[in-house]
């Protein structure tokens, strides 16, 4: 059996806070449960259980949520105690979590560190910018609470990285945005393009990103970025990574940047499992961990033909110069589909402009540090 890696959701799309541009709490409001609560003792066993014994070489157990911290950390123990006695076939487990942050006292940041968690914070930048739509339910900004838990993995020798939400407003601060995370020693970043709702017209939302601010935003980021990796004092930012290393022939790392979708098994809190974080609906559903086995779940109609719709590209895609770099884009950033196809990207137009300024300068990144990615790439 191959590795195997899965993306859990705990608390299904339970949440401390009330961040104005979710996409989980939009694809909770489109499916017929918005919420499953939290995951029952018997579904956590049987997923560890089925996963344990079907994972070969490495196995991989990510967190997501809504915020999966709600589950509390006595269920994060008994995740890593079922591991311990499920882990029969001695495979590598990799444990990961992403969060905001709010519930990381020093007892979760201990716990995080002594089990080798990698955490990913989400941080959008200094306190103005992330605390323009990282609220909680009293329209109280989360920057302190955010920062507190920083402190909290610092000093338990916790691993983490930072997710940053790139909106309309963060996108017109990105220098500010990267000398903030570079001051604060954050060596390694993901930017996350916000989504509008589906079915909404795009762009039109207070936070919403158009292709304009979303491509000055990348140039500005790429170019602080390249400047520190010709000088040899990298900052890990996984798209250019990637885009660095595919220039020399590397495979892309990031989900979103082959060009084809791939079944990811997200599963629910009632076990439910699904093939794609952005696509966790009624229509999706491949299966249940409860009743269902992994290659069962690949194989069924859903599964294949959410990766079969994910494979047309706009006919504008095929003469254009970039193709080998963009190869499409995200599948949800080509909503909305017409006729049963994927429409071009929402954000075409930005990466025109963006790989036309940064072309030079991905080869000089690329040549400088070889095969490699210009900083070795921490991700969840």
């Amino acid at each position: 059996m191959p590795p195997l890696s899965l993306l859990i959701k705990p608390a299904s799309s339970l949440c401390n806070l009330d961040c104005r541009y979710c996409f989980y709490h939009d694809v909770a409001e489109n499916r017929a449960t918005p919420s499953h609560g939290i995951m029952n003792e018997a579904a956590l066993e049987t997923l560890v259980r089925k996963a344990l014994a079907f994972a070969d070489g490495d196995c991989t157990f990510a967190f997501q949520g809504g915020e999966p911290t709600v589950a509390g950390l006595p269920f994060f123990e008994r995740v890593v105690a079922l591991q311990q006695q499920y882990n029969i076939k001695k495979v590598h487990i990799h444990n990961a979590i992403q969060t905001n942050g709010i519930a990381i006292d020093a007892s979760w940041a201990r716990f995080l560190a002594k089990n080798h968690f990698l955490t990913g914070i989400s941080l959008d930048g200094p306190r103005d910018i992330h605390d323009a739509n990282r609220v909680d339910a009293k329209e109280k900004g989360s920057f302190d609470r955010v920062m507190a838990a920083i402190g909290n993995l610092k000093t338990a020798g916790a691993e983490f990285n930072i997710l940053s939400v790139v909106t309309g407003w963060s996108a017109r601060h990105a220098a500010k945005i990267y000398r903030f995370f570079k001051q604060e020693g954050f060596e390694y970043l993901q930017f996350i393009p916000c989504l509008d709702p589906f079915g909404e017209t795009p762009f039109t939302r207070a936070h919403s990103l158009t292709p304009e601010r979303y491509a000055a935003f990348l140039i500005t980021t790429f170019d602080l970025w390249k400047e520190d990796a010709l000088k040899r004092t990298p900052v890990s930012i996984r798209w250019f990574d990637n885009l660095a290393g595919m220039m020399l022939g590397a495979p892309p790392e990031a989900c979103g940047m082959s060009g084809r979708c791939t079944c990811q098994f997200v599963v629910e809190a009632d076990g439910g499992v699904y093939p794609c974080d952005f696509y966790v609906l009624d229509a999706w559903k491949i299966g249940s961990i409860l009743t269902d086995g992994f290659v069962e779940m690949r194989e069924s109609e859903p599964a294949k033909r959410f990766i079969e719709d994910s494979l047309p590209e706009d006919p504008a895609c095929a003469c254009c110069e970039w193709r080998t770099l963009c190869r499409g884009g995200c599948r949800r950033y080509r909503e909305p589909f017409q006729n049963g196809m994927p429409g071009k990207n929402l954000h075409c137009d930005a990466y025109r402009i963006f790989f036309a300024h940064a072309l030079p300068g991905l080869r000089q990144v690329a040549a400088l540090y070889g095969r490699s990615a210009p900083h070795e790439t921490q991700n969840l």
